[in-house]
């Protein structure tokens, strides 16, 4: 549902198709299959009965009707403001709208399987990490930074992002980093951790005011209780180009250092990107060859995390048969 329509959805496997394919024929790194996780390890992020809807969610739908295998479940109500939201409802309409932010992120055949997928994906890159890789890609799909402990939306159904935080964390990292570069502000991600002071996140992001996910994401929004001075946002206007935003990313990575990071997750959405359907920052594909020397000067142990993004085989470089050279991935 977009705009009071049903349109195509923009979150597709060609996205992850595409990047899969150009990682190959770069050869930027070994790619391998995620290790499959127990579902256990997501309790470190997400509710109980949050993950119980989830993985059930698409048998009780057809089972509420055998047509509804043809058709997609989207919620149509909200406990919003004075409604209660402790009491689990019977009623599958109820729960979906309890566990959901919007109506845009349909729940299908396929959804549960496609985010444990990228919940393992995200967790395997995070172990590599703590097992010694300087850096670790995680190609995750849906992507995960609008996801809360119990709620989806945004098309996010696990947060990736803040799965490979904790399981750093597990792992020994004592301060870990979430540096969320998506368009849109990672609300979840946020929310998940704005009373913790073992992880730091920032974002850079569409001013709310404007745009999604429109709640959160403000700059006055610094965390709560042991997690106060542990959040910051980076709200930016509709058509901010690379120089302003290099500059507050540049920011950000000073506060990272200030905290006394050990270890970095960065939400990498490249729909920051000018040609982007849904966005409106307007950098470059050149530009992204400078966001990563930037990012590896931080000199952290770091999990990259696929976001969102969704003209990702428009940023190619315009010589067709430029690639980084090997001196390029090895400063990297």
């Amino acid at each position: 549902m977009f705009r009071g329509e049903l349109v195509p959805c923009f979150e597709v496997p060609a996205r992850v198709d595409h990047v899969l394919a150009e990682l190959e024929k770069r050869r930027l790194g070994l790619v391998v299959v995620p290790e499959a996780f127990d579902g256990s390890v997501l309790l470190g992020v997400h509710s109980q009965r949050y993950l119980d809807f989830l993985a059930s969610a698409w048998d009780e739908w057809v089972g509420l009707d055998v047509a509804n295998a043809e058709r997609d479940a989207l919620p149509s109500v909200w406990p919003v403001r004075t409604l209660r939201s402790e009491v689990l409802p019977s009623n599958f309409a109820a729960r979906m709208g309890l566990f959901s932010m919007d109506a845009g992120s349909p729940l299908t055949s396929g959804t549960w399987e496609a985010a444990r997928a990228g919940a393992d994906c995200a967790l395997s890159a995070a172990v590599a990490v703590a097992g010694g890789e300087r850096a670790a890609f995680a190609l995750t799909r849906p992507p995960g930074h609008h996801a809360g402990a119990d709620f989806f939306g945004g098309y996010c159904f696990l947060n990736n992002a803040a799965l490979a935080a904790q399981q750093l964390r597990t792992q020994g990292f004592e301060r870990v980093a979430i540096l969320d570069l998506d368009y849109h502000h990672g609300n979840g991600t946020q929310a998940i951790f704005y009373e913790r002071a073992d992880v730091y996140f920032t974002s850079i992001h569409g001013d709310p005011q404007t745009e999604y996910p429109f709640y959160l994401g403000y700059a006055d929004e610094l965390g709560a209780g042991a997690g106060r001075d542990f959040n910051r946002n980076w709200p930016l206007p509709r058509g901010t180009g690379f120089d302003v935003w290099r500059a507050t990313l540049q920011q950000a990575l000073s506060d990272i250092a200030k905290f006394g990071a050990q270890a970095l997750v960065v939400s990498l959405g490249m729909d920051t990107f000018v040609g982007d359907p849904i966005a409106g920052f307007t950098l470059q594909t050149q530009d992204y060859l400078q966001v990563g020397e930037d990012l590896a000067k931080a000199g952290l142990p770091t999990v990259f995390v696929f976001e969102g993004g969704y003209a990702v085989a428009d940023v190619v470089f315009s010589n067709p048969g430029m690639s980084l050279k090997a001196e390029e991935v090895e400063n990297f």
